[in-house]
């Protein structure tokens, strides 16, 4: 029996809402330019985690317009989210375990600036050597990088 696990594969980190919007039908807008810097796709669910007021929830994307920075919770989320939070949204794929410990994983990262644009671009990665998986990332805000030896 195949172990399936979910990892990362995108997160556009520490963006700023511009907007709420609860009469609408739900999701969340993001500007197309940040969706595709890191390859979420339109409907792809995400998880979101609310910096400001420690709130997480999960919906939907819905592309919004290139450039214009839109980060907007829409219909129920937008209780959980106002404008200036800053938030985290994440997406997931399903892997097979033994996959990965062959084949290693990427997850790509975008660090938002205040005015939601693409600040830095990473990937964090688990490489495959020997039958473990190295954990790497690089180093962030003065933080050395990251390395664990992970057994399968």
């Amino acid at each position: 029996m195949m172990a399936t696990i979910r990892l990362m594969h995108a997160k556009i980190h520490r963006v700023r809402v511009t907007e709420a919007n609860v009469n609408y039908i739900g999701s969340i807008t993001i500007d197309s330019e940040l969706i595709e810097k890191v390859g979420i796709l339109p409907l792809e669910e995400v998880e979101i985690w609310n910096v400001t007021n420690g709130n997480r929830l999960s919906t939907y994307v819905l592309p919004g317009e290139p450039g214009s920075g839109v980060i907007c919770l829409n219909g129920a989320a937008a209780h959980l989210c106002q404008p200036g939070d800053i938030i985290i949204i994440a997406a997931y794929e399903e892997c097979e375990r033994a996959e990965v410990f062959r084949n290693g994983h990427k997850a790509l990262v975008m660090i938002a600036d205040e005015n939601n644009r693409c600040q830095e671009l990473f990937y964090q990665v688990l490489e495959p050597h020997d039958n473990k998986l190295l954990f790497q990332s690089p180093q962030l805000n003065g933080r050395a990088i990251t390395q664990s030896w992970f057994v399968s």
